[in-house]
């Protein structure tokens, strides 16, 4: 982080609960204290993913908040993420961790895209351009607000009061170590909840991990393109966003985008995610 310019101020030590980082309360003191104060920290980036950012939404919706500033990371992430786009409108980013993508390096395998995280973090005029280095599912453009992230985490917001809005998005959904049979069941949940009806195109990750358990049988490339082909929207499959052997790419969640579905797919970012 130095390297690439940023002023890096390290983190509390904290003493891991059970599979937690710290207790709650620990852990929400810190988050709270990066957000309130003013003069401290520009922006979060998580240290690591896992489970655990769930027991901080509850009291989160019953904070204040201070100013708005950049929160990066992707995987358990995405319940803070898509918490503050559904209760305050905050723009974040799904890109790399400390321990899980910055750890490796840029341009490295399980590393992280250094242009696109520059990108991000720091084009405050015009938008920009992503090749998405997938490939297309279902070919079309389309242009809506980016949302979305790691798709279990999506899929655990229905029925709470920060419920991802899917209406007019071009949804991002990934994930790793399922099995086809069980992105089926998301994807089905998502599907009959109406959270795929009002959507102007989809992004899929790589999905690593996530083999048949008998050979021969659909793989979760065939369930999404069976599934989400029938939506009539663009679908580009493979793209190393969140849980990719491939460096990882950064992209704000919150801004309008323009998805072109053709060859490895274009994602083209149609406003600037931060201010200058």
């Amino acid at each position: 982080m130095e390297r690439l310019g940023f002023n890096v101020a390290p983190p509390q030590t904290l003493t891991p609960a059970g599979y937690f980082a710290g207790t709650t309360e620990e852990r929400f003191g810190e988050l709270l204290r990066c957000f309130q104060d003013s003069e401290g920290a520009a922006a979060a980036i998580a240290a690591r993913g896992g489970y655990g950012s769930a027991y901080l939404l509850d009291r989160l919706q019953a904070s204040a908040w201070g100013e708005v500033k950049p929160l990066v990371g992707y995987s358990d992430i995405t319940a803070l993420q898509i918490f503050l786009w559904q209760s305050l409108g905050w723009v974040t980013f799904y890109g790399p961790m400390v321990a899980s993508g910055f750890g490796a390096g840029a341009g490295n395998p399980g590393g992280y895209d250094q242009a696109s995280f520059l990108r991000a973090l720091t084009e405050t005029g015009a938008g920009w351009s992503v090749e998405l280095q997938g490939s297309t599912l279902a070919a079309g453009e389309a242009e809506g607000v980016l949302l979305g992230g790691c798709m279990t985490i999506v899929e655990s917001t229905l029925a709470t009061p920060w419920e991802l809005d899917t209406a007019g998005a071009i949804l991002v959904l990934e994930d790793r170590a399922m099995k086809p049979y069980q992105v089926d069941r998301v994807l089905m949940h998502l599907k009959q909840a109406g959270k795929l009806s009002g959507v102007r195109g989809v992004i899929l990750g790589e999905f690593p991990d996530c083999e048949p358990a008998v050979k021969g049988s659909p793989e979760v490339v065939d369930v999404c393109r069976r599934i989400l082909g029938a939506l009539g929207v663009p679908v580009v499959w493979g793209a190393p966003v969140g849980h990719t052997p491939r460096p990882m790419l950064t992209l704000p969640l919150g801004v309008r985008a323009r998805l072109r579905a053709a060859g490895p797919g274009y994602l083209d970012i149609l406003e600037p995610a931060v201010r200058a």
